[in-house]
This record gives structure tokens, C-alpha cells and sequence, in this order.
């Protein structure tokens, strides 16, 4: 069913207009003919082959459909169509029947129609009624030979249920093409079903054709296909056409009243032919004739009784070896009833209201109604000649609009203003077999209605806009002066005012919360003013509650006379002084003034009322946002490192970000630990969430790190530490974490990583590695072991750690952001910022400017990386950290290492290596503490412990001292007492050195110590 929309917005159906027509022209007919009719009009509708009627005739409780109407095809091709079981046949009727519902399948298959219409799985070669060319489908008469009781195989059935008093009793189908119904036309084939049921129930016993039952509902006497061959008024002839000899079967001699004794000549059917209809009759026929192609006309015949009658025929042609044809096959119906129908058509759309006309495919009209012609021009004119000859071709974009809908199949509807009477038109154009169809209805009034009130909308659009605006504006900000500012943009120049007062209520005083457009003078002067004294019309707003509008400085001067020189000093002469009340509670004035005299209007009064109210809620927000906010960042900056240890080991560069979206603090942390024998841990860590709770979960996993860490623990077991630690805080927390340990002696790096993001190496050939992106899950959903990885890192390489906030975002996936990372890492201005320092290796002296200028190189990197991975205008809504480190390997001839026997001997050859070393070393001045400490140190592993025993020093930013063994038994200080002979070993290690400790190693313990160098020269 074809829709359109006139310019009132109703909508209308050429389908509706002709079940109305078909409603009108009905009222006379018997039921047969009303059926007939809405045959007619379902096929016409859906561009289909026939109709078909199917109805249980039989008892009650019948399950058999049998045809008692048929109409656009002979009876003979309808044969497999005469009786259809509803709960076996898989066809559309009965389908439609047993679902209730309207169906659409292929008329040779119970299975949904393919794109094409052909049934699921068909193949081969074309059969009857197929084209042999791919994609097409031939219909009778178009190069196609349909066997007696054979359809087109890409026929397809649209049908809908008949429904009764107890249910669906029969079916209305189309037989149509391939292509699948529209929607507008399932519609219009239901519209015509209940149509159909409404006449029939009316009717109900005695009305159509017998007295005892209607006609649909009678039990055949005889074949169901020979009553609806009847009912159809169809037969079949045969023309030789080299003979000239005419055959007709005897319901064709029915139809045309011929007696059975005719002339079997070509010239008897010329004879029939009206004479009018002649010249169309032999086109079509030489056409065929030249072609080779199928024949189609609808012609009157002239019956030997004088009746006369309106007749179709649909013919194809059979071919000799040669190609020639030699006869020609067809079949011919009445079509009197329908052509009838179609002129009472024509007769309603020729008188309707609104303008109609047609044009063919070469876009000459061939229809007008008495409407259009006076748009278009008189039908004795205009009609036979192109559309664009006459006013039509002066309408713009007119043209371009017919054909873009006649290419697209698709109706389409807008107005235009027409040149002949210059009044507007609402023109619904619609696509039809032969060309298009054009409606068009008067909308000049309507169009000035809908002016005025599009004005009415306007003026209320435009408020509703500001105050969308303004609240969408106040939602994001933060903080009060982020509320001003919005204030000013927003408010201020629709109103045309050039100043605004923020005067917030603070301890019964006013303190000001914001100005935009005042001078300074005048700003110090309100500035802190009491609430209740000095300043009558902040004090009156706020007493009342209710908004003070002054028009003008002397209206100003009249009701504050104390207050004479004040709009001079402000440059100011009018003022609207609004109370700002946030949850019942007054928390200020908003004044909002304008350079020159006003009058304010009702709708300026209500609309500044509303706009403060807003205001004053984001006021409110705003305040306690920074508040809380303030609090929060000194609880995080507090919990954070304040500045960062600097061992020999690595030279280190930070970065903290907040979010830079929401109010909520993060859990990112980070930090560098230094360990024994110039070792040093470094981490980095994020708790999953913003909020109090989760900073506060960072400082506790914080001080976790720096208590395992001092326990010498290795990275796995830290994590493992920590994970339950974040275990024990529920459920719904989780932390990510990298913990990484570097030995400046080795060389060599070993981390862990629990769900953090990868580390980023950069060797100081420039080249980046990225570790495997896929880490142990994160605290608080692992289970440990945690993997660790050893890494052998050569001297000035970078270890860039950070968290996800650096990498990741909503518009940006975390693989993509370390590419990003890494491209700018590899730059030419990021390889100026990795590369090492040119400085010796570590060597115990202090690196002085080398560090300083590794340490600046650091700090740009930084900034070059947060710089570019997240820019100013770029709302973040996660904190991040950046952490990088200059590994700084220990330089050769730096350590010094010695086995030990496992007899007391072992402490005299020990103090024999340190005495030769620190003399090799020029650390004299130590060579007495350091003999103490070794013996104490070897005497207790000989006393306690087991081999193997080694010793080892290492010349640093300090002299350490190791001694090690093969026992996992620690070494305690304890107090001994006044008769005890031993126990004091320990006491004197801990009085001599700066720092000792003992660490766990792969196979046993280490003892340390340390004691502190004055460096007096260079190095040796």
C-alpha cells in the first residue's frame, strides 16, 4: 500500500482511496462481482499474475480449501489449485489459513521464498514459465511456454485469512513475481481481506447467487475448476498462422458468443474486434509476430447477439526449426466487470478534491483530473505532451524530484509553490508500472498557520536552549570560578548585560566569589562586606529571598539614597540582584548588570529567577568540591614520596598527574628503595579506583613495600606479600604493581609484575624493548607464584616504568598508547633525551654535574612524554605516574671477592685480604674498623653456620663489607650479661658500622655492613 504525508503531517494511501472506491462502486453488485472487484484491485495492487479465492466448503470441521473464485488466469493453469488440504498442502492459502496471519511463499514449495522468489535448493535449467537467462523470470506471453495447469516457476503467493464467527474459514491470495510483497502492501491485501469479511458477513444465507446458502459457502455440485472456469469466464484458442485457421475451446466460444458452428478463420475473431481497438489489436499482434515474443492485449469484442464486452488475451508463440513461427497459443478472460471497476476509478480521481495527473516514462501526461487542469492546463491541451512543456517546468528542483523518485521506486512527498495561482502545494509523487502518479493538495494556510506557530517555538526554543546550555555548562564545572565563568559566557550575553557579582555568604558576611566586567576599586570595596549592615540591597535580597530589579540609576539612588556615587563608581546603570538558595538554605546574591538603562520584561525576570537558581546549585557544588578537593590532594601528596633517595646505583626522573576529569583522587604510587651492596628496588604501583578508600589503600601498600623490601626479599615473594595484603582488604579490591630489583655489581635487573603494564628498556643504543605485555593477574585476584624476570641490562641503559593512565584512555587502547610511547621514545628529540651521559661508570665518587645534567636530561623526558601522551586539552579520567631510571653500572676494579676455609684460620686470612685491598684502594684510614668487623663477621659463621664461606667488598658511595655462607640461620643481637664470655659479636658490629644486615641468598645468608668513605682526591 503506497503511503504518503500531506503538509499537515496526516497520512494517506492510494491503497485507502481505492478500498474506498471498491466500497462505493460495490453497494450495487452481487457478491461475486464484489469479489471479483476486490480481486482485481489485490492484484493490481501487489503488480500480480491473478486472484484466488479458497473457501471450506465442505461440512463442519473440514479441513479441506477448496477455489470458488478466480480471476486474471485461466482456470486450466490453475489446476493444482482446485482442492488444498489445510493441515497437509504446504501452500500460502492454507498456511494463512491455519496460521491466521499473512503469508507469502513460493506457489510450488511450503518453504520461504528465496531473494528471488525461487524455492530453497531449486536449480537446473529453466523450466516452464522461467527465463533461460540468469536473474530473470518470464511470465505467459513474455518468451515463456506455460504447460496446461503450470505457473512461472518464480511465482510466488501473498495470501490472508477469511476469518468467521469461529475462526478463518478461507483465504484471499495474489499470484505475483518474485519479489517479496512491501510492507504497504501486505497491509493493503489485509485491509482487503477484512473488507471482504465485513461484505460477506452482511450478506449472510440467501444473498448472492442461490437461496438456501451464499454462494461461497454452497458444496459444488460439479468440478470446483469447472465453477470457477465459470465464474472466471476463461477459455483458450490456438491461430495457425501460415493456415489463418482459429480455434476456440468451448468456454472462449462462450465468452465470445460464438455458435459452434463459426468460421474457423482468422477473420472470424477480426470481425469481433471493435473497431477502435483495431489498430492496437494488430500492433501488439505484428510485435509479437517480429519479435518473437509473447502477446498481451485487453480489447472490446462485438458479439454476434450486439452485446459488447471488454476481453484480454495472453498468447505465446510456438517456432519451426527455422525459428519461424507457426503458431501462436493463448488464452482470453472477461475482463468487462474489472475494466468497469477501473473506469469508476478513473471517474473518483478525475472529480477528487486535490489535483492529480499521470505521466508515462517518457513523461507525457496521460491522465489529468478537473483539479490539475487548472494547474496544468485544459486535458485537450496538455495531455500527449511533456510535463515540462507547460507550467510544471518552471517549479524548481520539480524535475529533478519526478525522476529521482520514479528511479527509486520509493514514494516521496514535499511542498512547492505553484506558478500559475502562486500558492503552496503539498505534491506526493508515486511510482506506478507505466510512469508516475502526482497528488496535490492546498497547503498555503496550513503553511501560514504553521509560520506562526514555528515563531511561537522558536521563542521558546531559544529559552529552553539557553537554560539546556547553561545546565549542561554548570554539570561540568568544578570550581567557583569555573561557575563564573560559565556564568559570563552563558548568561550574560543574551541578556546584553557587561558585569557580573558573585557574593558569597560566609560567617554572616559577604566575600566575593567572582566578578567579570567591574572595576578593581570597586571589587576591594564589596569585598568582605557584613551581611547585615552597610549594603541595603544585597541585605534586602537576602532578608526577602525575593530578586530586586533596578532599572536605571536614579530608581537606584531613590531607593538607596545612603548609597549615592556607588553605580558611578561600579560604571553601571541597571541591576538585577538575585537571591542565590541552595537546598532551602541562602548562600548568596548573584547581581547581574548592563552598562545602559533597562526595563526588564516578564519573561527577562523569570528567565534571570531561573538561571540563579541553577547557579546557586552549582555554587553550592562547587564549594564543597573545593573543599574536599583540597583535602584530598594534600592527604595523596602527603602519602607520596616528597622527594626521591639518589644511591649511585641510578639516576631517577618522576611524574604524579591527577585526573584531569572528576574530583576523586587516585592510587597511583610509586617510589625507589635503596638496598645492600649498592642495590637498589624501585616500584610502581596503581589501586584500582579514585576516592579516599583507594589513596589510602596506596599508603598502606607503600609502607608494605618498604618494610619487604628492607627484608631483602626478592620481587616474587613481594608481590606475593602484597597480594595478600589487598586480599585481606575484600572482595572488591584490587592493586597492579611492579617491583624491580637492579644490582649495579651485575649488571642485572629482576622484576615482577602483578596486572601492571609493561616496562619500556631503553638500551643506549636507542633501541626499546617492550617485555611481554601479558602480566600475573593483579593483587587481590592472584594466586601466587608470581614469575620473575632477570634481566641483563648493560651501564646508561633507561627503565621506564608508569602507570596505565599514561597509555590508556577511552579513546586510545593500551597496546596502541605503548606504540605511541615507544615512536616517541625512538624520535630524534626523544633519542637526544635517552642517550647516556658521557661520565665514567659509578666508582664510588660522588657524579657532581654529570648527575645533574642526567638528572635535568630525566626531567625533559618527562615532561616530553606526558607532554605528548597527554596534552592540556585532553580530559583524563584516571591519575598517572611516570617513573624513569638511569641504570648506572658499577665500575671494574670496584669489588673484590675471596673464599674462606671452614676452620677458625679463616678470620686471620680474612683480615689479610682487607688489609691488602683497602691499602690497594687507598681507603687506609678504614683498614682497622673493617679488620674488627671481618672477624666478628667470619668468627660468628665458623661458630654458627657451615661452608662454604666468602668475602667480598665492595667500594661504593661506601665500603661494604659481605660475608657469606651456606646457613639460612639469622644472626640476632642480643644483651649479655656482665658474666657471659661471649654475645657481644654483634653489639660491635652494629657500634663500628654505618648500616648492617643480613639478606637471603640462593644458597645461604649474606652478613653485611657498611661504613661510610671520605673522599679526599680522585680516584685511583
Amino acid at each position: 500500500m503506497r503511503h504518503g504525508t500531506d503538509a499537515a503531517g496526516r497520512s494517506h494511501s492510494w491503497g485507502d482511496e481505492r478500498l474506498s472506491l471498491l466500497s462505493a462502486v460495490g453497494t450495487a453488485l452481487t457478491d461475486r462481482e464484489v469479489m471479483r472487484h476486490a480481486l482485481d484491485q489485490a492484484v493490481s495492487e501487489l503488480g500480480g499474475l491473478a486472484g484466488l479465492v479458497h473457501w471450506s466448503c465442505g461440512p463442519a470441521g473440514s479441513r479441506t480449501l477448496r477455489l470458488v473464485l478466480a480471476s486474471g488466469l485461466p482456470l486450466p493453469a490453475l489446476g493444482g489449485w482446485e482442492e488444498i488440504r489445510q493441515d497437509e498442502a504446504p501452500l500460502a492459502p492454507a498456511r494463512a489459513v491455519r496460521d491466521g496471519r499473512f503469508v507469502w511463499l513460493p506457489a510450488a514449495s511450503g518453504e520461504a521464498a528465496g531473494p528471488f522468489g525461487e524455492a530453497p535448493g531449486a536449480g537446473g535449467t529453466a523450466g516452464p514459465g522461467e527465463s533461460d537467462r540468469p536473474g530473470e523470470t518470464a511470465w505467459p506471453g513474455e518468451n515463456s511456454r506455460t504447460a496446461p495447469g503450470s505457473l512461472p516457476a518464480a511465482t510466488t503467493v501473498a495470501s490472508v485469512p477469511l476469518t468467521g464467527p469461529d475462526g478463518p474459514v478461507g483465504a484471499l491470495s495474489v499470484l505475483t513475481g518474485p519479489r517479496e510483497p512491501t510492507p504497504e502492501q501486505a497491509a493493503f491485501l489485509e485491509a482487503v481481506g477484512h473488507w471482504a469479511e465485513r461484505r460477506l458477513s452482511r450478506s449472510g444465507a440467501g444473498v448472492g447467487d442461490h437461496d438456501e446458502y451464499p454462494w461461497w459457502q454452497q458444496r459444488p455440485g460439479g468440478s470446483v475448476v469447472q465453477q470457477s472456469l465459470d465464474a472466471v469466464k476463461a477459455g483458450s484458442w490456438e491461430w495457425g498462422i501460415h493456415t489463418g485457421e482459429m480455434r476456440w475451446d468451448r468456454a472462449a466460444l462462450t465468452l465470445l458468443g460464438l455458435p459452434r458452428g463459426y468460421e474457423q478463420r482468422i477473420e472470424s475473431w477480426i470481425g469481433l474486434i471493435h473497431p477502435e481497438d483495431m489498430p492496437r489489436v494488430m500492433a501488439a499482434t505484428e510485435k509479437s509476430l517480429r519479435e518473437r515474443g509473447g502477446y498481451e492485449a485487453e480489447y472490446r469484442v462485438r458479439r454476434p447477439d450486439g452485446t459488447t464486452g471488454w476481453v484480454q488475451s495472453r498468447a505465446h508463440l510456438e517456432l519451426d526449426e527455422n525459428g519461424e513461427p507457426v503458431r501462436m497459443l493463448g488464452k482470453v478472460w472477461d475482463t468487462t466487470e474489472s475494466r468497469m471497476a477501473r473506469e469508476s476509478v478513473g471517474q473518483a480521481l478525475r472529480y477528487m478534491s486535490d489535483a492529480f495527473f499521470a505521466v508515462n516514462r517518457d513523461w507525457r501526461i496521460t491522465f489529468l483530473n478537473v483539479e490539475a487542469e487548472r494547474l496544468v492546463g485544459p486535458a485537450g491541451e496538455v495531455l500527449g505532451r511533456p510535463l515540462w512543456e507547460g507550467p510544471a517546468g518552471t517549479v524548481p528542483e520539480l524535475e529533478d524530484r519526478c525522476r529521482r523518485a520514479a528511479a527509486d521506486g520509493r514514494p516521496a512527498g514535499f511542498d512547492i509553490r505553484w506558478p500559475t495561482d502562486d500558492r503552496w502545494y503539498h505534491i506526493r509523487l508515486v511510482s506506478v508500472p507505466d510512469g508516475l502518479t502526482a497528488y496535490l493538495t492546498d497547503v498555503t494556510d496550513r503553511r501560514a498557520q504553521a509560520a506562526r506557530r514555528a515563531e511561537a517555538e522558536r521563542v521558546g526554543a531559544e529559552q529552553a536552549s539557553r537554560i539546556r546550555e547553561l545546565t549542561s555548562a554548570l554539570a561540568d564545572a568544578v570550581t567557583t570560578q569555573d561557575v563564573v565563568e560559565v556564568v559570563a559566557e552563558h548568561v550574560l550575553p543574551p541578556f546584553g548585560a557587561s558585569g557580573l557579582l558573585i557574593e558569597i555568604l560566609e560567617g554572616g558576611r559577604l566575600h566575593l566569589g567572582g566578578a567579570v566586567g567591574y572595576p578593581g576599586v570597586f571589587l576591594r570595596m564589596v569585598d568582605g562586606i557584613s551581611a547585615f549592615e552597610g549594603f541595603r540591597p544585597l541585605n534586602d535580597v537576602l532578608d526577602s529571598r525575593l530578586p530586586h530589579f533596578i532599572s536605571s540609576v536614579e530608581e537606584y539612588e531613590e531607593l538607596f539614597p545612603n548609597l549615592v556615587g556607588r553605580p558611578a563608581l561600579s560604571q553601571k546603570k541597571a541591576w538585577a540582584v538575585l537571591p542565590m538558595i541552595a537546598s532551602g538554605v541562602a548562600i548568596g546574591v548573584c547581581i547581574v548588570s548592563f552598562a545602559e538603562p533597562r526595563q526588564f520584561s516578564g519573561d527577562e525576570r523569570t528567565l534571570l529567577t531561573a538561571f540563579t537558581g541553577m547557579v546557586a546549585q552549582a555554587i553550592a557544588r562547587a564549594r564543597l568540591y573545593d573543599t574536599e578537593h583540597a583535602r584530598a590532594q594534600a592527604l595523596q601528596r602527603g602519602l607520596l614520596p616528597r622527594a626521591l633517595p639518589t644511591p649511585a646505583a641510578l639516576t631517577a626522573a618522576v611524574r604524579y598527574l591527577p585526573a584531569s576529569s572528576g574530583t576523586d583522587i587516585g592510587g597511583d604510587w610509586y617510589d625507589v628503595i635503596p638496598l645492600s651492596a649498592e642495590r637498589v628496588a624501585l616500584v610502581i604501583g596503581d589501586v584500582m579506583g579514585h576516592g579516599l578508600a583507594e589513596a589510602a589503600t596506596m599508603g598502606r601498600l607503600r609502607t608494605a613495600v618498604h618494610t619487604l623490601a628492607n627484608l631483602e626479599l626478592p620481587p616474587e615473594e613481594v608481590l606475593a606479600h602484597l597480594n595478600e595484603v589487598v586480599s585481606d582488604l575484600g572482595d572488591d579490591s584490587y592493586a597492579t604493581c611492579l617491583y624491580a630489583v637492579y644490582d649495579p655489581v651485575s649488571g642485572r635487573c629482576s622484576l615482577a609484575r602483578a596486572g601492571h603494564p609493561p616496562p619500556l628498556i631503553v638500551r643506549p643504543d636507542g633501541s626499546v624493548e617492550c617485555l611481554d605485555p601479558t602480566p600475573d593477574p593483579p593483587l587481590g585476584a592472584a594466586d601466587p607464584p608470581f614469575a620473575t624476570v632477570d634481566l641483563q641490562l648493560p651501564d646508561g641503559s633507561l627503565l621506564v616504568m608508569y602507570t596505565d593512565g599514561l597509555v590508556e584512555s577511552a579513546a586510545r587502547d593500551i597496546d596502541t598508547g605503548i606504540a605511541e610511547c615507544t615512536q616517541m621514545l625512538t624520535s630524534e628529540y626523544g633519542r637526544l633525551l635517552t642517550c647516556p651521559p658521557d661520565r665514567p661508570r659509578t666508582s664510588g665518587r660522588s657524579a657532581g654535574s654529570e648527575h645533574e645534567v642526567d638528572h635535568d636530561r630525566l626531567d625533559r623526558l618527562c615532561d616530553l612524554l606526558v607532554g605528548v601522551m597527554l596534552p592540556p586539552k585532553l580530559l583524563t579520567a584516571d591519575d598517572t605516574a611516570l617513573l624513569i631510571a638511569r641504570l648506572h653500572e658499577l665500575a671494574s676494579g670496584n669489588t673484590a671477592e675471596w673464599p674462606l676455609p671452614e676452620d677458625p684460620v679463616a678470620a686471620g686470612l680474612a683480615r689479610t685480604h682487607v688489609r691488602e685491598q683497602l691499602r690497594a684502594w687507598g681507603l687506609g684510614e678504614l683498614i682497622t674498623t673493617t679488620e674488627l668487623l671481618v672477624s666478628e663477621l667470619v668468627a660468628n659463621v665458623v661458630r654458627h653456620a657451615r661452608g662454604p664461606t666468602r668475602l667480598r667488598l665492595i667500594r661504593g658511595r661506601s665500603l661494604i663489607c659481605e660475608v657469606s655462607d651456606a646457613s639460612a640461620t639469622t644472626p640476632r643481637i642480643r644483651r649479655a650479661a656482665v658474666t657471659d664470655e661471649g654475645g657481644r659479636g654483634l653489639q660491635l658490629v652494629s657500634a663500628l658500622s654505618q648500616r648492617w644486615g643480613t639478606r637471603y641468598t640462593a644458597e645461604g645468608k649474606c652478613i653485611w655492613t657498611e661504613q661510610p668513605i671520605a673522599w679526599t682526591g680522585a680516584s685511583p
